[in-house]
């Protein structure tokens, strides 16, 4: 069966699918696989009546190209198959399949063929994946040839569209990472088995995959899953409101940041925040020339920072955007870990908050010794401070750096990026599945931080009003760019009320 991913979704590491493929040794996967997509080929390449190109490797990624060859070729689709391996060092599935394609009248040639428009289909077969280097030489040279991509970024110049079977060629189905800044194939399809993998969702995956399908190849649920999942469109986030309610029915948000020359952080923050719900928001501003009200969103309080940080009837807070690196920034922070100490409410944690954390062992304790429901927020430069690594090592492996937040600093976490991953200190771990290249602007943190405490305002549990906030805004960006607002010039400011739309139209009641 070949099913979209969707809101949890397992996902699955190569060590996780390498237990499940030992444990149906007895049934013959690679068949499996290369009949799921030879179907999905079918329907792809369509009745154009040209051949269909299938670019197979030395493992068994190309066995299982192989198999679907001999598919379409039975269905009396023209095949051309491009092999350059060695058949005597072929796996023995990939072997076994080589050897039917043969028997069937099938050939390949060991050169990619240079007809530019003569295919309905190319299909990738190359590698699979287990593939943890850099593809160099003969591979990378057909890569290459592939991913001569026209302007609008999603058919190549072959003139047809591109199925990778399992992974595109080059990708890390742990990571999403291209090793060594090397090749990828830059897929229109890609056609995953047995169960859906993490490198397709973060990093380069969104950017290499196209639409994703997954085929469990017939198995059973597999109660061998990870602790990690896809992030999607989440339900009984918030109940239904009562009419018989009042602005101190939906909670109160504290915000505190906004140093001279960035009010518009915190500002945005809490815009959000009461756009998404909260009931009553405190802007907290540190600068000395801090306007008294928002022009825009006169709604909102406009305090001290120190007046918010004294309120007693607050249901959150959240320390951080536009707070800036001065001794005021660690003054704040520190009482914000104080006021979480003594509270047991839950503290959001973002932005420079995060880097005068990072910079400061006490602050690092402190943190660590709160008993409370903590939120992390980083972009892949702050969660690096955190860990005292660099931003390189951060996103090689997002979902461990996330994790390793987590566990270090016993929190939730949002690694902000492609494919955003969401770690809770139970282990867990979320990809969301929303969003695009317009969140690439500033202030779009500032606004997750805001939607993800106008959930918890409202009675959201911290961690379910992270995930929910990072699909929804994702989602709100998405829902700008469809009418016609982005990606490119898309405000974070803009994505507010589009997350509020999508809130009221039950999109996570």
């Amino acid at each position: 069966m070949q099913v979209k991913i969707g809101h949890a979704t397992p996902l699955y590491l190569t060590a996780d699918i390498r237990r499940i493929e030992a444990r149906h040794a007895h049934v013959s996967l690679m068949e499996r696989a290369g009949l799921a997509a030879a179907q999905l080929a079918r329907t792809l390449a369509g009745d154009s009546g040209k051949p269909i190109l299938i670019v197979a490797g030395p493992g068994n990624n190309g066995g299982d190209g192989f198999v679907a060859a001999r598919y379409l070729k039975q269905w009396f689709h023209a095949v051309t198959v491009v092999f350059c391996g060695e058949v005597a060092k072929l796996p023995h599935d990939a072997a076994g399949a080589y050897a039917r394609w043969r028997a069937a009248g099938g050939t390949t040639v060991d050169h990619l063929p240079s007809s530019s428009g003569g295919w309905s289909l190319v299909i990738d077969a190359l590698f699979g994946i287990g593939l943890k280097r850099k593809i160099e030489g003969t591979y990378a040279g057909w890569i290459n040839t592939i991913n001569t991509i026209n302007t609008i970024n999603t058919i190549s110049t072959i003139g047809a569209p591109v199925l990778a079977i399992d992974i595109p060629s080059g990708l890390d189905a742990d990571t999403g990472q291209i090793h060594g800044h090397g090749y990828c194939v830059r897929a229109t399809h890609t056609l995953t088995f047995i169960g859906a993998k993490p490198g397709l969702l973060t990093l380069d995956g969104p950017d290499y995959c196209g639409t994703i399908l997954v085929d469990d190849l017939q198995l059973p649920s597999d109660t061998d899953a990870g602790p990690g999942s896809a992030l999607g469109a989440a339900t009984h986030t918030l109940e239904p409101r009562l009419r018989n309610t009042h602005k101190g029915s939906h909670g109160s948000v504290g915000i505190v940041g906004g140093d001279s020359g960035m009010a518009g952080a915190v500002l945005l923050a809490g815009r959000a925040a009461l756009k998404l719900g909260a009931g009553r928001v405190y802007v907290g501003l540190i600068a000395s020339d801090a306007p008294q009200v928002d022009a825009a969103q006169p709604e909102l309080m406009l305090r001290s920072a120190d007046a918010v940080l004294k309120l007693d009837h607050l249901s959150c807070l959240v320390v951080g955007p536009g707070l800036g690196q001065s001794a005021d920034a660690f003054f704040y922070v520190q009482w914000a870990l104080e006021w979480a100490q003594a509270s047991r409410l839950p503290l959001l944690i973002d932005a420079d908050a995060l880097n005068t954390i990072a910079a400061s062992d006490k602050l690092k304790r402190s943190l660590k010794q709160l008993v409370t429901a903590i939120i992390l927020t980083p972009h892949p430069a702050e969660a690096a401070r955190l860990l005292g690594c660099g931003t390189h090592a951060v996103q090689a492996n997002r979902i461990a750096a996330a994790s390793a937040i987590s566990e270090q600093y016993h929190t939730h976490v949002v690694l902000k990026g492609a494919g955003s991953i969401c770690a809770s200190p139970d282990t867990t771990w979320r990809i969301n599945t929303s969003g695009n290249p317009g969140m690439a602007s500033g202030g779009m943190g500032d606004v997750l931080s805001g939607i993800i405490a106008a959930l918890i305002a409202q009675g959201a549990a911290p961690q379910r009003a992270m995930d929910t906030a990072v699909w929804l805004h994702g989602a709100a960006a998405d829902a700008c760019v469809a009418a016609g607002v982005g990606p490119v010039g898309l405000t974070a400011g803009e994505t507010i009320d589009a997350a509020r739309s999508l809130l009221n139209t039950g999109a996570v009641w």
